[in-house]
């Protein structure tokens, strides 16, 4: 009778390769790196120290979470805000718009976000009479196996009650309304959903508390120092004080503790 040697050897060598179908997936947890409130104080060793954390660690995110210009809410350069560039370098993978990123003409909105080359944030913003808005509300990242979905909330500079808004060519809604609309269908189709903030810390928990489904909050604009994570049930809060001072860094996985720090970037 013939013998089939290659056949016993293909099946010993498939057996060792290739894992049970009923193993458990292991996803590695990522690294997100976060700043806010620079507020145009973002040095270029800073960047590049920024740049260095971020390309150490393989498939890190660095965002940042709005009020990272120089213009403030009326006025800005028609030149465009050189922090951006510096952004750019240091390897940015988005940022929420803050207050200060926010103009009620377009072409001022443009002139203030348009050197970023990595996408800015709002899904609470709204144009009118057929505006153009050079932003979005969220993206979704791959990194590590895990699918990370990013929503961005600012704090609302016009509303629909303002008489402003009829000059105006963007109306902002309430962003836990938003994020409550949003978050259910944002969270069937990734494994870790971020929102990235602009609207401070007390919305901050509060978004934590009624809006299920949420991750990871990053904020910013109250300029808090969070050491670590603060905890509203499920989910944690980071923040990074102001003016370049910190960079966070948390590093997260679905269904494991979430660790985060501050490292200091004044040295």
């Amino acid at each position: 009778m013939p013998i089939r040697p290659m056949r016993l050897g293909l099946q010993i060598r498939t057996n060792v390769l290739c894992p049970h179908p009923l193993a458990p997936i292991i996803k590695m947890p990522i690294t997100i790196f976060h700043t806010n409130d620079f507020h145009n104080k973002l040095t270029e060793p800073q960047a590049e120290r920024l740049r260095d954390l971020k390309t150490g660690t393989p498939g890190s995110l660095l965002l940042d979470c709005g009020d990272a210009i120089w213009a403030g809410n009326v006025f800005f350069r028609p030149g465009g805000e050189p922090v951006l560039r510096m952004m750019n370098h240091a390897g940015y993978d988005a940022m929420c718009m803050g207050n200060r990123e926010f103009h009620f003409l377009a072409t001022g909105l443009r002139q203030k976000i348009g050197w970023a080359n990595f996408p800015v944030l709002s899904a609470n913003i709204r144009a009118r009479n057929g505006a153009d808005l050079p932003v979005l509300p969220h993206i979704t990242f791959e990194r590590n196996g895990l699918r990370v979905t990013i929503l961005g909330l600012t704090v609302p500079m016009i509303t629909e009650r303002m008489a402003v808004k009829n000059i105006s060519a963007y109306v902002f809604d309430d962003p836990l309304e938003v994020a409550a609309r949003l978050v259910p269908e944002l969270r069937r189709d990734c494994d870790l959903l971020v929102s990235l903030n602009h609207i401070g810390l007390a919305l901050d928990r509060k978004l934590a508390e009624t809006v299920p489904g949420i991750d990871l909050i990053i904020g910013g604009h109250t300029h808090a120092v969070l050491e670590s994570a603060e905890m509203v049930g499920a989910t944690a809060i980071v923040q990074a004080g102001w003016f370049a001072h910190y960079v966070g860094k948390v590093e997260i996985a679905p269904g494991e503790n979430t660790k985060a720090e501050l490292i200091d970037l004044r040295g």
